[in-house]
């Protein structure tokens, strides 16, 4: 029978995941599958990897991940003709300094990692959870945590450090940057496109419900725009970016707000919320008539424009721009925003291919080439599990 792995990326009100075999060298995606709306009303989806599906139930109320991941299991093994189960990868969004490569999970890395949740409040304890569960539910499964910090951290001076007292970048203080399963797959994604693409200077925008950029050449993280944390850089859908530090010692000093009240408003009520006050998502802002929505996409369409640039600083120029994750994918409106933005580097978009979203979207005229390539952070996943279960 052949072996097949699990890979999953647990998020605050979904588990997202993908069903690999591992039967030849390159894991093969069998199956993608989602359990949306966890905390209210759990939506239960599998399509195959034509799209179809084959699996679509949902639950009038919250369940509890333990039940989640039990469902999820249970139906891996009721389609066992599809091979054994040998493996399951999680993203684990915070590795630090110490955890830069996979590493085969049991109970006592996972307390070490869960150190690192004051680093990532809003992630590090989601994907810690499932782990923990797992162990118990498979104790005989091998799992290994893939960490997003892992592809940055050959960042080095100027790029890693922050204009902090140097014993605090001794103890840890650092830009460790973060969705680098989303850039490695990218990397490898500009390799199979062309060697040649692979190693001009490229800037990847991953645009999601989390954002950021990193400056890539060679296949190698030389700048990201997240920090320490995955609170810093662009705005995103409820977290608001880079932020004047003075604005939070204001806060605390005379507006009385504890560090946990600021904590919600930084991860939870700021960004394209925060300024539209209407929604996080970028698909009910762009279907707005509301001005206060298009001042939202204006302010992170200016905010992604304006980490281009700096990402281009890094790299000496601007050879390839690459749109990644669900807006960036997916909203060509958000595209065309931004290059418009960049015009002046003599970026151009081809309107009729950025309205197909993926690919090459700008003409030969243009100075910089820009494409959209739709990311898989599980496929990345499957890929190191393969490797270490070889």
């Amino acid at each position: 029978m052949s072996k097949t792995m699990l890979a999953l990326n647990s998020g605050s009100s979904s588990i997202k995941f993908g069903l690999f075999s591992m039967a030849g060298a390159e894991p093969t995606y069998l199956f993608a599958g989602e359990v949306a709306d966890i905390g209210d009303k759990p939506h239960f989806t599998i399509k195959d990897m034509d799209g179809r599906s084959v699996l679509d139930r949902g639950w009038p109320a919250p369940r509890k991940q333990e039940d989640i991941l039990d469902d999820i299991l249970g139906w891996i093994d009721q389609n066992a003709w599809r091979g054994e189960l040998a493996a399951i990868g999680h993203r684990i969004v915070h590795g630090g300094s110490q955890f830069v490569a996979p590493l085969r999970l049991n109970r006592k890395n996972l307390d070490e990692l869960a150190l690192l949740t004051p680093m990532a409040p809003l992630h590090q304890e989601v994907c810690l959870a499932p782990a923990r569960t797992l162990l118990s539910l498979r104790p005989d499964v091998m799992q290994v945590g893939c960490f997003d910090t892992a592809f940055h951290a050959v960042l080095e001076p100027p790029a890693s450090r922050f204009a902090i007292p140097r014993s605090y970048e001794e103890g840890g203080i650092r830009r460790y940057g973060f969705h680098g399963l989303s850039y490695e797959f990218i990397a490898g994604r500009l390799r199979e496109i062309s060697p040649v693409l692979a190693g001009k200077r490229t800037v990847v925008a991953h645009l999601g419900s989390g954002a950021s950029l990193c400056a890539m050449r060679d296949g190698r993280s030389i700048d990201t725009t997240m920090g320490f944390t995955p609170l810093d850089g662009v705005m995103m859908s409820t977290r608001c970016g880079t932020i004047d530090p003075g604005i939070l010692l204001y806060l605390q000093r005379e507006r009385g707000l504890s560090a946990q009240e600021l904590e919600q408003i930084l991860y939870h009520k700021s960004g394209l919320l925060g300024v539209s006050g209407i929604s996080s998502d970028m698909r009910m802002l762009l279907s707005s008539s509301d001005p206060r929505a298009a001042e939202a996409i204006d302010l992170f369409t200016f905010e992604v424009a304006k980490a281009v640039c700096a990402m281009a600083v890094t790299l000496q120029g601007l050879d390839c721009l690459v749109f990644t994750g669900g807006i960036g994918e997916h909203a060509a409106k958000v595209r065309a925003l931004v290059c418009n933005r960049l015009r002046w580097l003599g970026l151009e978009l081809d309107p009729k291919a950025n309205d197909g979203s993926v690919g090459l979207v700008s003409p030969s005229s243009s100075s910089v080439e820009i494409r959209v390539i739709p990311t898989s952070e599980e496929t990345t996943i499957a890929r190191h599990v393969l490797a270490m279960e070889g």
